[in-house]
């Protein structure tokens, strides 16, 4: 009978869970708070090693990636990715990615350059959580020049535009007034450097991603952009280890006591890691399902709440200038997203009524 069997497909069907528009709202909320929740856990865990004087900040930069591999190695053997669970849907099936070797010699330069941006991350906000966000949201810029020199994907004229205002707000957020009334230079030089070093790995890391799809047959053995995502931290986490051993590998020995006795280290390395692999992968889910605009409008939306939260968890308010400055870089990030779209010629379309 036909409408008996449509019933039991229905069934099937609805064991799916919660309606994807339902989903994709959760998947937002998830996104925003595990991004702000790595903030925090990777805060702590700096604060646990003895904070960005320690000498033990790439060692905690690599070990959240180990974490990382570990998770990914756990969903193949259980051929379960649990990530959908956070919109209330059935997890997804996750097999081992059919990737040759060479395909995995593909992959090492996106692989290596998101290695550096997470590195370089944890350097800047280690160096100042708050600060480091303002520089990172200055991406756009380093987008650009590394999009035209490097992949000739050059930006728009409206685009080009709109990054001095971005380079304007980061150089404002980093004067501070001084007793006489008078500006200075006064920033985390730590948080700068490695946040602007973020940037660029981050941007290679864009364009090397593009390369790597773009050979179909790569993208089809990879089976998915889970598996993509889980071999590109593994790869990493196996790029960075080396680094660590010649930059702190004389404090290996201190950072195995303190973590074999240390539970705050435990937990936070071992969070920090997780809420890393979780809110990437909830991101690429979100962005996949929305259009350009609706993702610059939540990737900037995302920096506010993350600087606003880290403010409250570490109790340093923002300077007067650096609120004016985050506000004018990420106003200046929010329009070069959105600007060739609000200037694109408008298509005429026949009324009908």
């Amino acid at each position: 009978d036909f409408h008996y069997l449509k019933g039991k497909k229905e069934r099937r069907m609805a064991f799916k869970g919660a309606p994807d528009s339902v989903a994709l709202l959760l998947f937002f909320v998830f996104w925003y708070a595990g991004n702000m929740k790595y903030n925090e856990y990777n805060t702590a865990a700096l604060n646990a090693v003895g904070g960005k004087t320690s000498g033990l900040t790439m060692t905690v930069a690599t070990m959240q990636l180990g974490v990382c591999a570990v998770y990914a190695f756990i969903m193949w053997a259980v051929k379960i990715n649990p990530a959908k669970i956070f919109g209330l849907q059935m997890p997804e099936k996750q097999d081992v990615p059919k990737t040759t070797q060479s395909d995995l010699i593909k992959s090492i330069p996106l692989a290596f350059c998101a290695a550096g941006a997470h590195a370089a991350t944890v350097f800047a906000l280690g160096g100042d959580p708050l600060f480091g966000q303002i520089v990172k949201s200055a991406e756009p810029v380093l987008a650009a020049i590394v999009g035209t020199v490097f992949y000739s994907k050059a930006p728009s004229f409206y685009k080009v535009c709109c990054l001095p205002i971005i380079v304007g707000g980061v150089a404002f957020a980093s004067l501070k007034k001084g007793v006489d009334g008078s500006y200075s230079l006064k920033f985390d030089s730590t948080a700068l450097i490695f946040g602007m070093l973020a940037n660029a790995f981050a941007a290679f890391k864009g364009g090397e991603n593009s390369k790597l799809l773009s050979d179909k047959g790569v993208a089809q053995r990879y089976g998915g952009v889970g598996n993509q995502f889980a071999v590109t931290q593994i790869v990493g986490f196996v790029i960075l280890l080396p680094i660590m051993f010649a930059t702190e590998g004389s404090l290996l020995p201190k950072f195995i006591e303190k973590l074999k006795t240390d539970s705050s280290l435990q937990f936070n390395l071992v969070m920090s890691g997780l809420c890393f692999y979780i809110y990437n992968e909830l991101a690429t889910y979100t962005l996949k399902v929305t259009g350009a605009v609706t993702a610059s409008v939540a990737n900037t939306a995302k920096r506010v709440i993350v600087m606003v939260y880290m403010a409250a968890v570490t109790g340093k308010a923002l300077t007067d200038e650096q609120k004016i400055g985050s506000g004018i870089a990420i106003f200046g990030v929010l329009l070069y997203s959105l600007i060739d779209d609000l200037l694109k010629p408008k298509k005429k379309t026949a009324k009908t009524d």
